[in-house]
């Protein structure tokens, strides 16, 4: 590939994803530490890095306790300051690197991040009316596309959680409709409905309806229509760590993912982005119990004391974003030496679970 630095728009990640016939991840992040570690497993591995954040992320790296009620205000602070400083790391490497903003939520968030500096930004309407969903759309594509942002749709209704992302259960996208919603906003691609599940816990044995995905593949390229097709809920949640997390008293013995021989063949079928968030979190949070378990007098650490304490009493969650809230600044400014042990199993869980998806996916040497 040859790219513009410092960013380069999610289209032109996603474009080659599709014309090379690789997946390309895209990998939520809520730590500096963990862009830092993203760029440099990247670098490494020769792949192109599509990093993304997610709407109440935004308030977590403004450094609102309550990130998942942060205001707009909030969001538009922690627009600035991620994409600032992804925009400076990306000045000193040679890989192509996209910045996107993952289910916003209104127009207001969506340009926010715009005029902040990232690069693609996602509009969910999936929970409202076809039309309405087509309405504000076009409203977030208009407005984007005067800064060369590219923008992501979503049509169908994945079921699960995924921080204020909920349902009970999924809508199929239907793809008569898919390009007709194509069609009408101009989106650059559209996350779609088909087996995939928001959460920690898939189900046993999911099994993928990639006829969907070619009948909408088909349906675009037959009709012209330049979108490429994205996977939410697509974390494969590795048995082992599971196994790790319950080894260490996390209650979570009955989690689930998709298989990823159920991911590559949706990216055969044409799917050509796969967003994964949930595995990363599920390695961090063990590397923090592997901490203690190493070291007992971290457990008695006045400022470590919270993080263990936390997870011993809330065996269900292991998002660091809840163990680790007393570190917020730590959040954008990164950690210090004097935390290496929390700096380190941030970073590793990051090279842990990147470097087996860009294996996996096919996007090692794509840059």
């Amino acid at each position: 590939m040859e790219t513009k630095m410092p960013l380069v728009n999610g289209k032109y990640l996603l474009k080659n994803a599709e014309k090379f016939k690789y997946g390309q991840a895209a990998f939520n992040v809520n730590f500096v530490d963990q862009i830092d570690a993203a760029i440099e497993i990247h670098e490494i591995m020769h792949a192109p890095l599509l990093i993304q954040v997610a709407d109440p992320a935004l308030g977590f790296f403004a450094g609102v306790y309550d990130f998942k009620n942060s205001t707009i205000e909030d969001k538009k602070r922690g627009a600035k300051l991620v994409a600032d400083y992804v925009i400076n790391k990306a000045k000193d490497t040679k890989i192509p690197i996209a910045l996107h903003l993952d289910h916003g939520r209104n127009f207001e968030v969506c340009k926010a991040c715009v005029d902040a500096g990232f690069t693609s930004v996602m509009y969910d309407g999936s929970s409202l009316s076809f039309e309405e969903n087509i309405t504000n759309t076009i409203e977030v594509v208009e407005y984007a596309k005067k800064y060369d942002v590219s923008v992501e749709g979503e049509l169908g209704v994945l079921a699960g959680v995924e921080d204020d992302v909920r349902a009970e259960s999924s809508t199929y996208t239907n793809p008569i409709q898919a390009l007709e919603f194509a069609e009408k906003t101009k989106i650059d691609y559209l996350a779609i409905s088909y087996g995939t599940k928001h959460g920690s816990n898939k189900g046993k044995d999911v099994n993928l309806s990639t006829e969907i995905v070619i009948a909408i593949r088909e349906l675009f390229l037959f009709n012209n229509v330049d979108c490429q097709i994205v996977s939410h809920g697509s974390s494969t949640i590795p048995r082992y760590l599971v196994k790790d997390l319950s080894k260490y008293g996390m209650d979570i013995e009955n989690t689930e993912g998709i298989k990823i021989e159920q991911i590559k063949k949706a990216i055969r079928s044409g799917i050509n982005k796969i967003n994964i968030d949930t595995d990363i979190r599920m390695a961090t949070t063990r590397n923090l119990l592997e901490m203690f378990e190493k070291d007992e007098s971290y457990k008695l650490n006045k400022y470590y004391k919270f993080v263990y304490e936390y997870l011993m009493d809330n065996r269900g969650d292991f998002d660091p974003r809840s163990s680790l809230k007393p570190f917020m600044n730590e959040a954008i400014e990164g950690f210090s030496d004097k935390d290496k042990c929390i700096k380190d199993a941030i970073k590793k869980a990051v090279y842990e679970i990147m470097s087996q998806i860009i294996v996996e996916f096919n996007s090692l040497g794509k840059i």
